[in-house]
C-alpha cells in the first residue's frame, strides 16, 4: 500500500499579509492514498458565492489554483502547465482533484492567488504555495506484465491497440522508449505506434492503453503508402517491453516481457450480434449467462458496454469477465436468476480488434454511399431464463 508523508511545508512566495487568512491542504482518500486533493481554506461566504456563480473555465480556475509535479525550480515549475482535474466548492473550500492519483516519490506544488477571487481588493502579485511529498512505494515484489490484451496470438492485420497490464502502479514519461515491435526478421519496426503526449494509462496506473498508428493502418493515407502498414499478413512479430522500464517506485520491472504472434489479413466486417450465441443459465441459480461471439472483441469494451437488463429495463448487477481469448463473454450475476425474460444491452461502441463498431467499419471509403438512417447506441439481444 502507498504511504503518503504526513508533513506538509507551506511558504510564502512573496511577502503577502493579506493571503495569510488563507490556508492550503493537502487531503488523501482515505480508501486509496494514491487520490490527494488540495483543499483551500479560509475563503469567505461572500468569496464563496461569488464564485459558485462565476461558471469559470478551466483556465481561469487553474490560474486561481494550479497545481504542479514539483521539479525542484520555483520558475520552472511557473512554466509548467498545471494538472488537470476538477474544481469545485466543497464546506467553505476551493477543493481541487486531480484526474490522475499522484505518484510515490514525488512533489508536487500547490499555487493559490487569492487576488484572483471575484471582486478581490488582495494584490494579485501575493500568492500562496504549500509542497507535497508523496512517500516511496514500499516494494516487496517486482512489478511485472501480468497481461497483454488481445491474449490471443493471432490479428488481424489492422489490429488498432494493445492494452498492456501490469501488478502494481507505473510511472509515467518516456514510455515509448520501452516498447518495440520486432518483426520475425529480428528487425524493429519503426514508429509502429502512435505516441501521444498524454499517456493513455487507467487512473490507477496498471493499465496502459497503446494504439497502433492509424496511419498506418487505414489505406490511401500517406504514412500507410510511403512507410508501409505497422503489421503484414502473413508474418509474426514480437511485442517486447523492457525490463528497465520503472514502475511507480522508480524499480525496474522484474524481467523483460515478450509477446510472440502472427498476423492474418484484416477485418474490415463490422461485428455482427446476429451471429451471437447466447447461452441462458438456470433459474434459481448463480450460474454464467454466456455470450460466444463470432470473433475477438476488444477486451476493455466487452467489459464495460454490455449489460443484462428485465424486460422492463431494470439492470441485473453482477460480474462480467472475457475467456477464450475475447471470444467468449461471461456474467454471473449478483442474486440468483428469477424465472422470465432478460435481455442483453449492447452499445453500439463495442468494437472489434480492428476497432470496427457494430453496423459501422472502422475504415471508412468517402467514395462509397453513407447510410445516414437513425440508429439506435444499442442492440437489445433478449433470451429468458427457464
Amino acid at each position: 500500500m502507498m504511504v503518503l508523508v504526513a508533513g506538509v511545508t507551506a511558504l510564502c512566495l512573496q511577502a503577502a499579509p493579506a493571503a495569510a487568512p488563507y490556508s492550503i491542504r493537502w487531503r488523501p482518500d482515505s480508501s486509496d492514498t494514491n487520490k490527494v486533493a488540495v483543499e483551500v481554506g479560509g475563503v469567505t461566504r461572500a468569496e464563496m458565492k461569488l464564485l459558485e456563480q462565476s461558471n469559470w473555465s478551466q483556465t481561469q480556475w487553474q490560474r486561481l489554483l494550479s497545481v504542479y509535479a514539483d521539479q525542484g525550480d520555483l520558475l520552472t515549475d511557473l512554466r509548467l502547465p498545471s494538472m488537470l482535474g476538477r474544481y469545485r466548492i466543497n464546506a467553505n473550500a476551493i477543493r481541487f482533484e486531480p484526474r490522475f492519483a499522484l505518484e510515490p516519490g514525488l512533489r508536487y506544488r500547490a499555487v493559490f492567488r487569492p487576488g484572483l477571487l471575484p471582486n478581490s481588493s488582495t494584490s494579485t502579485n501575493e500568492s500562496l504555495a504549500s509542497v507535497f511529498r508523496v512517500a516511496d512505494r514500499s516494494v516487496t515484489t517486482p512489478t511485472f506484465v501480468s497481461q497483454v490484451y488481445p491474449s490471443g496470438d493471432v490479428v488481424p492485420e489492422n489490429l488498432l491497440k494493445f492494452y498492456l497490464h501490469f501488478s502494481a502502479p507505473m510511472s509515467r514519461g518516456r514510455i515509448y522508449d520501452h516498447i518495440h515491435l520486432i518483426n520475425d526478421a529480428g528487425r524493429e519496426i519503426e514508429l509502429p505506434f502512435l505516441q501521444l503526449d498524454e499517456e493513455l494509462w487507467n487512473a490507477g496506473m496498471t493499465r496502459l492503453t497503446l494504439f497502433i498508428d492509424p496511419g498506418r493502418i487505414k489505406r490511401g493515407v500517406k504514412p500507410l503508402e510511403e512507410i508501409g502498414p505497422s503489421l503484414e499478413a502473413g508474418k509474426s512479430y514480437t511485442l517486447v517491453l523492457d525490463r528497465e522500464w520503472r514502475d511507480s517506485a522508480g524499480q525496474l520491472l522484474k524481467e523483460t516481457f515478450r509477446k510472440t504472434f502472427r498476423v492474418d489479413p484484416p477485418d474490415r466486417e463490422p461485428p455482427d450480434p446476429a451471429k451471437w450465441i447466447i447461452t441462458p443459465p438456470k433459474p434459481n441459480t448463480r450460474d454464467a449467462l454466456v455470450l460466444k461471439f463470432s470473433k475477438a472483441m476488444d477486451h476493455a469494451l466487452a467489459r464495460r458496454v454490455i449489460q443484462v437488463a428485465h424486460d422492463n429495463g431494470v439492470l441485473v448487477t453482477g460480474q462480467t469477465s472475457l475467456s477464450d481469448h475475447e471470444r467468449q463473454w461471461s456474467f454471473v450475476p449478483d442474486q440468483n436468476w428469477k424465472n422470465g425474460p432478460y435481455q442483453l444491452v449492447v452499445a453500439r461502441t463495442l468494437e472489434d480488434l480492428a476497432g470496427n463498431n457494430i453496423g459501422k467499419p472502422f475504415e471508412v471509403d468517402l467514395l462509397e454511399k453513407v447510410d445516414l438512417k437513425l440508429i439506435t447506441s444499442a442492440v437489445m439481444l433478449p433470451f429468458e431464463v427457464r
